[in-house]
């Protein structure tokens, strides 16, 4: 088991402090490599299972290859940031933006088959079973495409934001910390 690196017995005491201040500057950092770790799985997991249901359907395929690359990206984008490189929350900043607009295409799409698409005969026998007409059906459909769009807008927009706000701390994460500092932090994150 290796020792934390504020113990390690080579190093000054001015070393020591520096090296803690600077782990302290870089808790926001690295805090959102763990968002991203989070965000990367679970896209990961939900792209597996669209890829798997949608055998069949282009646009559902289409939907789960863009959602595995979204998840590639985002462990893309936490290895770089890992590293201290603002290029990675740039990416995964990117990413969360064309993640949203993935979800948003999508959405539209089904909009737009709801609307012209000819009756299902299943769902047609399920909707007189239940007494429901076709034009509440579209409409319910309508209204939760476009709930799932304004969802998608606001927590893949925080996202984003946060992602990129990110950008700015790793620069001046940079500049405040000595380079041995930053150096050694580097060979830590590659265990």
């Amino acid at each position: 088991m290796e020792r934390p690196l504020s113990s390690d017995p080579t190093l000054s005491p001015e070393q020591h402090r520096t090296l803690d201040e600077a782990r302290t500057r870089a808790r926001k950092i690295l805090s959102a490599t763990k968002v991203a770790a989070f965000n990367a799985w679970t896209i990961g997991a939900f792209a597996v299972v669209t890829i798997l249901f949608g055998f069949g359907n282009p646009a559902v395929l289409a939907l789960g290859a863009g959602m595995a690359a979204v998840a590639r990206n985002e462990f893309r984008g936490r290895a770089m940031l890992r590293r201290f490189e603002p290029a990675g929350a740039r990416l995964l900043g990117r990413n969360q933006l064309g993640f949203m607009g993935l979800i948003v295409a999508y959405c539209l799409w089904s909009m737009y088959r709801v609307q012209t698409a000819p009756p299902d005969p299943e769902m047609q026998q399920l909707q007189d079973l239940a007494g429901v007409g076709a034009d509440l059906i579209r409409q319910l459909s309508l209204v939760l495409y476009g709930c799932a769009i304004a969802a998608t807008g606001l927590f893949q927009g925080l996202n984003a934001r946060y992602y990129f706000k990110r950008v700015g701390m790793v620069a001046a994460y940079l500049s405040e910390t000595p380079a041995w500092v930053v150096d050694l932090q580097r060979s830590a994150t590659l265990d």
